[in-house]
């Protein structure tokens, strides 16, 4: 049979041309079509089967069918056609076979194929229609979803694995833009001052046009809304958006429309992810879901480094503290010797008309004044000092403290205040003001040229994001108040704020400052189970905002110190237990109280103590906290007190490192009292002990 179309019948009766009618639709056919003779040479080719498979409609004729499967499934498909050619079938779309097409470049596709044979109709051929499975709407859709999964996969493989968030960082753009088949993507971080960006990776150039790279910037116009608003923002053309002006360089770029979508850490925009297409209207929902995955996953994993971080920084710190506690806690034990022998030999009548010597001692106690006043700044930050917690309006002592402020700082300083109605604090009113004293100087001495100082309260139902791990705590159930000290001072590069709350680590010149100041409010605030942020940038000034748990409002009003004793005056002959394991300290002590007039009986420990069986008993207990590996200073007093009813109780301690002997002092009206003390302090702490029994 001629098959060549040019030769087809003429012009039927019907006045229309069957030959021409039958080319037509062999060739309008969307299937691609391809007539295959016994032999398995392609005869005829439609237009369709050249453009799927990428030969001209002239190379396809003549070629073997063999030429267009791939070289692994030659074998099975000669086979199958010699099976098929001793018993020809038709085989409709559809069987839920997988079939893939050579290309004349060497790629592949994925097939469907329908086989029609004409020998029924006395031909020698077989006519085989072939579909594109990737160009049906629902396989695209299906086989783009499988792509948007593989690469969330790929990516969440890589924030398993990657120690540096760097490499994720810069990945994720790269991996965003190959993905969505987009020109452009990138990801930026909010900077600490909430005020500018950086670019943590991009892809593209026109993705954040002239951003240098690692700078902050301030956002454009389509970052800022997403950050302010926390939600994903999708444009389908720059060319009719109403929300905001479009940023001048994605119209430079070619770019036309866009997907941004904020990263999140607890609700709060940390940053964004965003990708851009030359093409309008280019991204969907399935677009949105995907970049939707990957900010959630970078955000996961910025938290997941940023509490590893945050909990290194505790160790670091919290190690640093117990060596600065002991040694600050067996210092004071050797300034209660060396403070309490010079009280002594100020006394002797052999000194009383040495004025020289006099002056000598004055001197020895002075330093002996300071040497006490840097071991309590040391236990502070070691979260060791002796805190007497009670209920404070924050507000009152904030303004209060401005108002010295404004009297003593220099008078280039503009000093303003804003306070709002909050609960009371719990905490030590001395120390809270003290911690705020020293955040006020530091604030002075990054302002040399003056500058503004602002204080202010506020309410804060939670602790914001990172605080709670940074400090180690759970969230307090009433809540806090949040006392902020902002300057506009010279603000700190990121390797000065990672350290700031490190004792002895300043940046002031040799004998402008210890390092203590930020060190002992970390300690006061965490002790007081608070937390403490610090937020600063170069040239943008610092804030540092103090977290204290406020007052429950069951225990509000409850929480007072107890009154001070009017008279000092010790009773003569009062029967005195005193422990304490240093000899040493224990001698000045006992020094101390013979001057009193007291009958003294000295044990090195407390299971030594509770041996004993005067006849008469003992009025007061005065005890170390920390006696050595034996028994502690309130488990002792516990004891004593149930053994001896009336027995007053006035515990010492270089510091206190367990808070229970805090508590057991406020439920027990006993007294706790600082080492290294006075002569003088030691009498007051006496008397206000057997006030309290």
């Amino acid at each position: 049979m001629d098959t060549d179309p040019s030769r087809m019948p003429a012009p039927s009766a019907a006045g229309f041309d069957e030959g021409m009618l039958y080319r037509s639709l062999f060739a309008a056919s969307p299937d691609a079509l391809l007539l295959v003779d016994a032999g398995g040479a392609i005869v005829l080719a439609n237009p369709a089967a050249a453009r799927l498979l990428g030969y001209g409609v002239e190379e396809l004729q003549g070629l073997s069918v063999d030429a267009l499967v791939p070289d692994a499934a030659r074998p099975r498909h000669a086979a199958y056609r010699a099976e098929y050619a001793r018993q020809p079938r038709s085989r409709p779309m559809g069987m839920q076979m997988e079939l893939v097409a050579r290309r004349r470049d060497g790629s592949e596709v994925r097939v469907e194929i329908a086989l029609s044979p004409l020998q029924s109709q006395g031909l020698p051929y077989v006519l085989a229609a072939i579909r594109d499975v990737g160009a049906y709407p629902r396989v695209k859709q299906a086989l783009q979803r499988a792509r948007y999964a593989e690469s969330v996969a790929q990516l969440g493989r890589l924030a398993v694995d990657a120690r540096d968030q760097r490499q994720l960082l810069e990945r994720v753009p790269e991996a965003a833009a190959q993905a969505l088949e987009c020109e452009a993507a990138a990801v930026l971080l909010l900077e600490p001052d909430q005020r500018h960006v950086r670019v943590a990776g991009a892809c593209g150039a026109a993705a954040v046009p002239g951003a240098p790279a690692g700078q902050p910037l301030l956002p454009d116009a389509e970052a800022l809304h997403v950050l302010q608003r926390g939600e994903a923002l999708a444009v389908a053309d720059y060319a009719r958006e109403p929300r905001f002006e479009p940023p001048p360089q994605r119209a430079a770029a070619g770019l036309r429309s866009a997907l941004v979508v904020p990263l999140l850490d607890r609700g709060r925009a940390i940053g964004l992810l965003s990708a851009h297409a030359c093409r309008p209207e280019r991204f969907g929902e399935d677009e949105l879901r995907y970049l939707q995955s990957l900010s959630n996953l970078l955000a996961s994993s910025l938290q997941r480094a940023q509490g590893e971080e945050a909990l290194r920084h505790a160790q670091r710190l919290e190690s640093v503290g117990q060596l600065t506690g002991g040694i600050a806690h067996d210092f004071n034990n050797l300034l209660t010797v060396v403070h309490g022998n010079l009280q002594v030999l100020q006394d002797l009548p052999a000194l009383a008309g040495d004025a020289y010597g006099l002056q000598l001692v004055d001197a020895a106690l002075r330093g002996c004044r300071r040497g006490a006043e840097l071991t309590s700044k040391l236990l502070a930050f070691s979260r060791r000092q002796v805190l007497q917690p009670r209920e404070v309006d924050a507000a009152q002592l904030v303004a209060s403290l401005a108002d010295m402020l404004r009297r003593t700082l220099d008078q280039r300083i503009e000093i303003g205040v804003e306070l709002e109605p909050v609960a009371p604090v719990l905490a030590d009113p001395g120390q809270l003001e003290s911690a705020l004293l020293n955040i006020a100087i530091n604030a002075r001495d990054a302002m040399a040229e003056g500058g503004r100082l602002r204080f202010s309260c506020r309410a804060a139902p939670a602790l914001p994001p990172g605080a709670a791990r940074e400090a180690g705590l759970a969230e307090a159930p009433a809540g806090y108040v949040a006392i902020a000290v902002s300057d506009s001072g010279v603000g700190m590069p990121e390797a000065v704020r990672e350290r700031a709350f490190e004792p002895f680590f300043t940046t002031k010149p040799v004998g402008r400052g210890t390092g203590l100041g930020l060190s002992t409010v970390y300690g006061f605030v965490t002790q007081s189970h608070g937390a403490v942020m610090l937020d600063s940038a170069p040239g943008a000034g610092t804030t540092v905002t103090l977290y204290i748990p406020r007052v429950p409002a069951e225990a509000a009003g409850a929480s007072g110190e107890a009154a001070v004793p009017a008279a000092l005056a010790l009773p003569a002959g009062l029967r005195v237990l005193l422990v304490e394991d240093d000899a040493e300290v224990r001698e000045v002590m006992r020094s101390f109280l013979g001057s009193f007039g007291c009958e003294v009986t000295g044990c090195g420990s407390g299971e030594q103590a509770l041996a004993l069986a005067p006849p008469r008993g003992f009025d007061l207990l005065l005890s170390d906290v920390v006696l050595g590996a034996g028994m502690r200073g309130p488990e002792l007093a516990r004891q004593a007190t149930a053994r001896w009813p009336g027995l007053a109780v006035l515990l010492m301690s270089g510091y206190s490192s367990q808070p229970v002997a805090q508590r057991d002092a406020g439920r027990h009206a006993w007294r706790l009292l600082q080492k290294p003390c006075s002569r003088e302090e030691l009498a007051q702490a006496m008397a206000e002990a057997l006030e309290r029994r």
